[in-house]
């Protein structure tokens, strides 16, 4: 794997777990809430892991079937899409 994506996958699932647990903070007071969209790109883009864990962790958004759904789905595309990467490469 280039060390520019390993990078790259680092970053975004930081990201993204951190997100989630911010995301559930502001939830629990007054603070602007991050909208569900950011939320699910991230984990489009690379992050599911971060944000699977971010999830399951604070207990966020895991009563809503679209994030069960998509973060799972969208992690395993990008798995799916490194283990072809380094077959080819």
């Amino acid at each position: 794997m280039p060390p520019i994506l390993l990078l790259y996958l680092i970053f975004i699932n930081f990201l993204g777990f951190v997100l989630y647990g911010v995301d559930k903070a502001k939830s629990k007071g007054r603070g602007r809430r991050i909208p569900e969209q950011v939320l699910l790109w991230v984990a489009r883009l690379g992050g599911g892991v971060g944000c699977w864990m971010g999830m399951m962790l604070f207990r966020h958004k895991t009563k809503h079937d679209r994030f069960m759904a998509l973060v799972p789905l969208w992690t395993v595309l990008w798995a799916a899409a490194l283990v072809l990467l380094a077959r080819l490469g």
